[in-house]
């Protein structure tokens, strides 16, 4: 790992139809293989979809399902003496981002059904519902760092 500098951020252009920088990040994380265009197809028949189901601005249910999602707390595992403590950290908004935009397409791949934009949307709705799979990853995530609160003393 390089100790000179620090790789400078990317500016990120939004997306053509949606004008979000959002939506674009969450494009760019769906994306397998280089098929960016495959990716950003599944992703607006999904926010159709979303309007269709929720009657309100797809943008703004995908935003709110997205905040639903993002953990406000981790664990990572820290050593001290002998033992290994798994202490509860805040986490940046970049990350916390990163992790919702992650934990709903693993839970909209890993759901059964038929197109991936079905899958997506309903991942989605039920994000924006609070409940579902990325949510209860978000809860559980939670409660481990409440569970391990007793080491918050060893955070770095």
């Amino acid at each position: 790992m390089g100790r000179r500098k620090v790789a400078p951020k990317r500016s990120i252009n939004p997306d053509p139809k949606y004008h979000s920088a959002v939506v674009e990040k969450f494009v760019a994380r769906m994306m397998l293989s280089g098929k960016k265009s495959v990716a950003r197809a599944i992703i607006y028949d999904s926010l159709n979809v979303l309007q269709k189901k929720t009657n309100e601005q797809p943008l703004d249910v995908f935003l709110k399902a997205l905040d639903n999602v993002k953990p406000m707390v981790e664990v990572k595992s820290r050593r001290v003496g002998g033992s290994t403590y798994q202490v509860p950290v805040e986490i940046s908004d970049k990350r916390r981002e990163a992790l919702a935009m992650r934990w709903i397409i693993q839970a909209a791949r890993a759901r059964s059904g038929s197109a991936m934009s079905v899958r997506l949307s309903n991942e989605l709705l039920d994000a924006y519902n609070s409940t579902g799979t990325a949510f209860k990853k978000k809860e559980d995530t939670h409660r481990m760092a409440e569970a391990n609160k007793a080491f918050s003393h060893y955070r770095w």
